[in-house]
C-alpha cells in the first residue's frame, strides 16, 4: 500500500542512510536519509538503530475506546493538517530507540521530507498522478487527551479555533500505478489513466487501534473515488500484515495479483498482495 516517492537529495556525502524499507505503507519517508550534521561523530554508528520501519509482529496495544461522535474523516488541505498527518505517519510506521543522540532532530526531519512530499503529491505538482488527496480521521482534542499527551503534541492542528488531533490517515490515488508496485489490470484500455486508483500510506494512532477509524478511512475514500470517477480501486498489502489484510477484506476488497519474490527480494521488503474493489460506475467512457 506503499506510495514510494523520492525527493531529490543533497549530495551524498553529506548524509547518512537510514535502515531499509520494509513497510507497505510508507512514501517518501522511505528514501530519507538523516543529516550528519545533527550529531557528532561518536554517534554515527548507532545512528543506524536509531529507527526502524515497523513491521506491526509486536504484540497488540490493550485497548482504549474513544468516544467517536465527534470524529471528523475528510480530506486535508491546509498545511497545519498535513504536517500533523506527515508526523502520525512518522510516528506509526516507525520504531524509534528513544535512546539515540539526537532522536527528535531525526524524526523532525522524517516528519519534514514526508510534509513536503505529501504537499507535492496533494497540489498536483507531482509527475505521474492526476490527482492526490490526504484523507485524515480526526478528533477533538480533549477527546485524544486522556488517551495519550505525546500523540496529542504530536499531531495537534487548529481548525476553526478548535483543536483537533489526527487519528489516522491515508492517502487516495489516481494514477495508473504507483512507483515500485504492482500494476492494477483494471479497467483495460484507455480508461486505465483516470478510472483506476490507489490507496496508500494507511494507518491508525497506535493508542487508538482497534476503533475502527481504518473502516472509516476506507469508507470515505470509497466515496471520493466515486466522486472522481473512479471504477477500480486498488491497495498494497504486506503478505504478512494480517491486520491490514483482514481489514481490506472486509472492506470489499480481493485478492488480483501478488509481488515476485524476486521483486520483494531486489526492493528488500516482505512480499506485496495487490487487493481490488470495483466501485459504481458513475460516468459514461
Amino acid at each position: 500500500m506503499a506510495v514510494l516517492i523520492s525527493s531529490p537529495s543533497p549530495p551524498p556525502q553529506a548524509y547518512l542512510k537510514i535502515s531499509k524499507h520494509n513497510h507497505p505503507a510508507a512514501s517518501a519517508i522511505a528514501s530519507a536519509k538523516f543529516p550528519i550534521s545533527l550529531c557528532g561523530p561518536a554517534t554515527l554508528r548507532s545512528l543506524t538503530l536509531c529507527s526502524q520501519l515497523s513491521n506491526h509482529q509486536t504484540e497488540a496495544p490493550p485497548i482504549t475506546r474513544v468516544d467517536k461522535s465527534s470524529l471528523i474523516v475528510s480530506e486535508a488541505s491546509a498545511e497545519a493538517e498535513l504536517w500533523a498527518a506527515a508526523c502520525l505517519r512518522v510516528r506509526t510506521f516507525y520504531d524509534f530507540n528513544e535512546h539515540t543522540f539526537g532522536i527528535e532532530d531525526h524524526k523532525r526531519y522524517l516528519a519534514e521530507r514526508e510534509f513536503d512530499a505529501l504537499k507535492e503529491r496533494v497540489a498536483g505538482q507531482r509527475k505521474g498522478f492526476r490527482r492526490v488527496s490526504c484523507i485524515n480521521a480526526t478528533l477533538p482534542l480533549s477527546t485524544v487527551l486522556c488517551v495519550s499527551q505525546d500523540l496529542c503534541n504530536s499531531c495537534k492542528f487548529s481548525h476553526k479555533g478548535e483543536d483537533r488531533i489526527v487519528v489516522g490517515t491515508l492517502d487516495l490515488n489516481q494514477c495508473i500505478s504507483l512507483p515500485d508496485e504492482i500494476t492494477g489490470m483494471k479497467p483495460e484500455g484507455i480508461g486505465a489513466d483516470f478510472a483506476r486508483a490507489y490507496i496508500s500510506n494507511v494507518c491508525a494512532a497506535k493508542e487508538l487501534q482497534r476503533n475502527g477509524l481504518g473502516y472509516e478511512l476506507i469508507a470515505k475514500s470509497k466515496m471520493i473515488a466515486e466522486d472522481w470517477g473512479i471504477s477500480d480501486l486498488y491497495v498494497h498489502v504486506a503478505v504478512d500484515n494480517e491486520p491490514a489484510k483482514n481489514l481490506y477484506m472486509k472492506s470489499g476488497f480481493i485478492f488480483e495479483s501478488d509481488e515476485p519474490a524476486w521483486q520483494a527480494r531486489f526492493l528488500d521488503r516482505p512480499r506485496r498482495l495487490l487487493l481490488w474493489a470495483g466501485l459504481p460506475i458513475t460516468y459514461e467512457l
